[in-house]
């Protein structure tokens, strides 16, 4: 079992036709999509054929009732606390003409995840748990996600750590980020590009990468870089994998969710991290030439998953 524990919220995703102006008014097409980052995590897991669970809250409300049913209908075994004091979390996705995304998210239920609300007995029988920044920034969260790492790392389980925001990681600074990581082992890391800039302060992903294997000793780096792939870095290698060549993305909003999820999927079940890579890079290109962070299955992904066995 592949366990991922943080946000499960909708998100709202608006495609403006024109330039938004203040006081203005345009046409556009506006969507409601299953997401949250770490939730994404697991449905990819699930949907890359290996076993999925996922750890997070919602809110006693139609939204969490529709995406709770939501996560399970993608195979994830859901472990959600339900809380009626707060609401299902909503993440407003703009989305400009490049396909490219700027995030609005509220602090609903999945930011009142609690030390004593985790499924102890699941942690503790999982092979792998996925974490991601999101669940760090703020406490709570933290202290809940930083103890499910711990007891899962205890009883033998890998821990993999996205960063998730370059834009809160500049806010809050580097070293606050070192401190706020500082008890969190960590196995695979999953930067992006831009992320593993603000971490580093490098430019080159090598170099960005080696950086990162210093301040996270021993693990692999999986660098994220958008079209052009991603780095594979660990203690054997060091490698660019290429990006699959696709015309302007629709909508990167989940995509490097994605390739989180398919990598753990295919890296965990095999050991060859470049075929991980390859496959990662296949389906996180898949979801940027689509809505949403996990589009429907169509043929196009089946011949992927197909193609991966």
């Amino acid at each position: 079992m592949i366990i991922a524990v943080g946000d499960l919220v909708w998100d709202i995703l608006v495609k403006p036709d024109g330039l938004l102006l203040p006081g203005g008014d345009t046409t556009g097409s506006i969507k409601l999509a299953p997401g949250g980052s770490a939730a994404s995590v697991a449905a990819w897991v699930a949907r890359c054929g290996a076993p999925a669970g996922f750890v997070g809250a919602v809110g006693a409300d139609v939204l969490g009732d529709l995406i709770a049913a939501d996560l399970r209908q993608e195979g994830v075994e859901a472990h959600i606390v339900r809380l009626r004091h707060s609401e299902t979390g909503v993440v407003l996705a703009l989305i400009d003409r490049a396909g490219q995304r700027s995030m609005v998210t509220n602090r609903g239920a999945d930011h009142q995840l609690m030390p004593d609300m985790l499924p102890e007995t699941a942690l503790r029988a999982c092979r792998h748990l996925h974490v991601t920044a999101w669940s760090l920034f703020g406490d709570p969260p933290r202290a809940a996600a930083l103890l499910a790492a711990q007891i899962a790392s205890a009883s033998g389980a890998t821990i993999s750590f996205d960063p998730a925001s370059y834009q809160i990681i500049r806010e809050i600074g580097r070293d606050q980020f070192d401190r706020i990581t500082a008890d969190l082992p960590v196995d695979i890391l999953f930067p992006n590009r831009e992320e593993g800039e603000a971490l580093t302060g490098e430019r080159e992903p090598q170099a960005i990468a080696a950086a990162l294997r210093e301040r996270f000793p021993g693990a692999l780096v999986a660098l994220k870089l958008d079209r052009d792939g991603c780095f594979i870095m660990d203690h054997t290698l060091a490698r660019h994998v290429p990006g699959q060549t696709i015309n302007a993305p629709v909508d990167t909003t989940g995509a490097g969710d994605a390739f989180d999820g398919a990598f753990l999927a295919r890296y965990l079940t095999t050991g060859d991290a470049l075929a991980a890579a390859r496959f990662a890079n296949r389906i996180g290109a898949w979801v940027a030439q689509r809505p949403g962070a996990r589009p429907p299955v169509d043929h196009e992904l089946q011949r992927i998953l197909r193609d991966a066995v």
